[in-house]
């Protein structure tokens, strides 16, 4: 990554116009032509740099209801349990952890009994046990405006 790499994502976090033509803007901004910006930005994601561009919304605002959950299933059931998980509108994502609650993932709902509902269907269609199980709701939101640079 060069001084301009890092002019772009600093933009991209800070400044992403939500108006027809972002990249164009964007790159106005930057000082290069839209060509070079997207050139740059499609080298960062597949450099793995940048792993997603997107927003994000605050369910508790929108007066959803949210949780984080973990789930402990055997190494050789972890594809089966990710495809079971991806199968969920409501499962924004989940990652793989090297602990004994090995899949993280995040439920967002219309309301607390429908997180319920989908962890238990979880828990039912992969054999699991209460234990195998964890619900952590929010008790306090620290929001943290997180900045990569």
């Amino acid at each position: 990554m060069d001084e301009l790499d890092c002019r772009i994502i600093d933009q991209l976090q800070e400044n992403f116009p939500l108006e027809i033509n972002p990249y164009e803007i964007l790159a106005n901004t930057i000082g290069i032509s839209a060509d070079e910006l997207w050139r740059r930005v499609v080298a960062l994601v597949e450099a793995g740099v940048i792993r997603r561009i997107g927003f994000s919304m605050d369910s508790q605002k929108m007066g959803c209801s949210s949780t984080l959950a973990a789930i402990r299933v055997l190494p050789d059931r972890v594809l089966e349990a990710s495809e079971l998980l991806a199968a969920y509108p409501q499962i924004t994502h989940s990652y793989l952890r090297d602990d004994a609650f090995n899949i993280w993932f995040t439920v967002i709902t219309k309301n607390k009994e429908m997180i319920s509902v989908i962890l238990d269907e979880i828990r039912t269609k992969l054999g699991l046990s209460d234990g195998d199980i964890m619900n952590l709701p929010v008790e306090k939101m620290f929001k943290l405006d997180a900045r990569f640079r």
